[in-house]
């Protein structure tokens, strides 16, 4: 039977250059086997990279039923729990997403707005004046504040500054080198004490678990009528009239503490930096912004066409995550002329379909204009994924990303303090910009 082509050599060796480098590994295997190859990591089953639109309008548009998602991600069982919407499938991941669902939308929402306003005009006023400093963990402190009191509606509770201790040590733990690659290495994640690498992951998420199940008790034990995502979430119920467990709560609360942290101070990082790096960009931006009659409405920042030009060029062009959700073919079908059989795992390709030149002209430059002047399709276009497994805080992200991007250029003068290009490095399952981007006030 005819596969698509791909690397030959050693999974080993794939495996290395998917933790390592995996721009070069993408950028390499697409010039020479095109929109779609196979790669083969030691320890994994066999990965189909698609980047034809065609392609992936037929995987998202196929029977859900079609496919096993969940399953595809089982290096992030340890971390976010059995019971994460990322790890299910079927009639138990319907469910959880009808649930989380609603307090990602509309007023709801918008609600959130004056907090993120809030959160981030506080650390912007501690950053001095002509003291260099390196963006990407002020932008986490922004977005972790932001999804600690949206999340539980903690403000100045002890409990919620363990948490923020807590799980910035697990940020860092996990995406670190070593943390990277022993995520990939099941045999290697052992309990070897407190000082040993998964010693140290294990004892960590047992202090945040306690953390988390202390404040669902707590929630429980004083019920109101809070627009906090926990609140919302005990109060929510399925189709069945019944209400999510502790352990469920736990397992979603830690998806979105971790996915809604750190993604998002990724992406405005490398809003940043692009802004920053193109004065153009910053001058076309900032007369956007003072053309706001009123500078606290936020629904009308959220329209600026501008604005979220900057925001959809900035995950077009180092996506935060590389692929979709994997989807694994549960019984035979046809893509691309090619037959495939039960078990092949579906990997469409965020980064390669966002540097298609047939879709984005010189797709190595910056250019926000691209989304002004072209309206481009879910399959063209797909930074949060797409179809069943779309990203449930979509847009949540961008209204708080377009929030906060809003305020810091209209609270302060930056520039960069060092104009050499960054590229991304890999970060757990994200990719980040290296070395943070260093950053000055003025």
């Amino acid at each position: 039977m005819a596969v698509p082509d791909g690397p030959k050599t050693p999974p080993l060796w794939q495996l290395l250059q998917w933790i390592r480098q995996p721009l070069t590994y993408l950028d390499t295997n697409a010039s020479r086997y095109g929109d779609c190859f196979i790669g083969h990591f030691a320890g994994l089953p066999k990965f189909w990279f698609i980047s034809n639109p065609q392609a992936i309008a037929a995987i998202f548009t196929a029977d859900a039923q079609q496919f096993d998602s969940g399953q595809g991600n089982q290096i992030l069982r340890p971390t976010l729990g059995d019971g994460s919407i990322l790890l299910l499938d079927g009639n138990r991941h319907q469910r959880q997403r009808q649930l989380l669902m609603p307090p990602f939308h509309g007023e709801r929402m918008r609600a959130y707005g004056q907090l993120i306003s809030e959160i981030t005009e506080q650390v912007v006023q501690q950053w001095g004046i002509n003291q260099p400093f390196t963006l990407r963990p002020r932008m986490q402190e922004i977005s972790l504040g932001v999804i600690l009191q949206v999340v539980f509606g903690l403000h100045t509770r002890e409990r919620c500054e363990q948490l923020r201790q807590m799980l910035n040590a697990f940020l860092a733990l996990t995406t670190s080198p070593l943390g990277n690659a022993l995520a990939f290495f099941p045999g290697l994640q052992r309990d070897l004490g407190a000082w040993s690498p998964q010693g140290r992951f294990f004892r960590l998420r047992q202090q945040i678990d306690q953390l988390i199940y202390a404040e669902i008790a707590q929630h429980r034990q004083s019920p109101d009528t809070g627009i906090d995502i926990l609140s919302l979430l005990l109060a929510a119920r399925d189709d069945a009239g019944e209400p999510m467990s502790d352990e469920e709560l736990r397992d979603e609360l830690m998806t979105l503490l971790l996915a809604g942290h750190e993604t998002t101070a990724t992406a405005m990082t490398w809003a940043l930096y692009w802004i920053h790096t193109l004065p153009t960009v910053k001058a076309i931006l900032l007369a956007e912004l003072n053309s706001l009659e009123d500078d606290t409405d936020t629904s009308a920042i959220a329209r600026l066409p501008y604005l979220h030009a900057v925001c959809c060029e900035t995950l077009r062009i180092y996506p935060i995550a590389l692929i979709t959700l994997p989807r694994i073919v549960k019984s035979s079908m046809e893509l691309m002329g090619y037959q495939l059989p039960p078990g092949t795992v579906l990997a469409p390709c965020i980064y390669l379909t966002h540097r298609r030149p047939d879709l984005y002209p010189e797709p190595q430059q910056f250019r926000p204009e691209r989304f002004l002047e072209q309206q481009f399709s879910p399959y063209e276009y797909l930074p949060f994924g797409g179809s069943n497994r779309r990203c449930i805080g979509a847009a949540f992200a961008l209204f708080e990303m377009k929030l906060v991007l809003s305020r810091i250029l209209r609270s302060c003068q930056l520039e960069r303090v060092d104009q050499r290009p960054v590229r991304p490095t890999r970060r757990g399952v994200t990719m980040a910009p290296a070395g943070g981007v260093r950053i000055l006030r003025r």
